[in-house]
């Protein structure tokens, strides 16, 4: 693929939608950190629910840590994985107190330090809490990245250095929430909905759906 259309592609995908941002609802780069600790292997609408239910109770570090693992996973019993996150946001919420003055720390070492947090979660921390030009490959930018052209790779690492090196700088804030978000509603594992795909012309993907007739 070209930088033509690579620019093309996110000219479009900027114009449909040009404030995008994470579905997971947070009101500090914390409240985020928990969100995508629990988001892993869950829908962003489950975590939502169960975050409505904790942060109204608890939502700093030493709050949080002050539940303990049992009373903390009860909150989240809905997700999950939840023994488990539980257990490492615990961990996690004491290493914030004890080593960075209950902030979440806005470089990438100090945040893969933390327990439950691999290098997808720092990269949504980084980008969406700190305004970083981190792109956080999940399985929908995975698709995206492999199906359309933009990004081609075997790996997650592969696909997210070629799309960082790709992408055009202007777009590197925003890119992660438009291909998340266009690969959940419009380029789904399935059935891709290529008839409604705002950038279906450009993209080169061999099996594309489109309406005959």
């Amino acid at each position: 693929m070209n930088n033509a259309k690579r620019h093309e592609i996110f000219s479009r995908l900027r114009a449909a939608n040009p404030h995008p941002t994470t579905e997971l609802e947070y009101k500090t780069p914390f409240e985020l950190l928990v969100a995508v600790v629990l988001s892993a292997q869950a829908t962003d609408k489950g975590v939502n629910l169960a975050t409505r239910r904790l942060f109204p109770v608890a939502n700093t570090p030493a709050a949080i840590h002050a539940l303990g693992e049992a009373r903390l996973a009860d909150y989240i019993k809905t997700i999950g994985l939840y023994k488990s996150k539980a257990k490492h946001l615990i961990a996690a919420c004491r290493m914030l107190v004890e080593l960075h003055d209950s902030q979440v720390p806005a470089e990438r070492a100090a945040l893969e330090a933390l327990p439950g947090v691999g290098r997808k979660t720092a990269n949504v921390i980084l980008n969406t809490a700190f305004g970083q030009p981190t792109m956080a490959v999940d399985t929908h930018i995975f698709r995206v990245a492999n199906r359309t052209g933009l990004a081609p790779g075997k790996t997650v690492l592969e696909v997210e250095k070629k799309l960082l090196k790709t992408i055009p700088a202007e777009f590197r804030i925003d890119a992660h929430h438009w291909l998340i978000l266009h690969g959940r509603y419009v380029c789904q594992a399935r059935k891709p909905k290529c008839g409604e795909c705002i950038i279906s012309d450009l993209c080169e993907y061999k099996g594309k759906l489109l309406p005959t007739g």
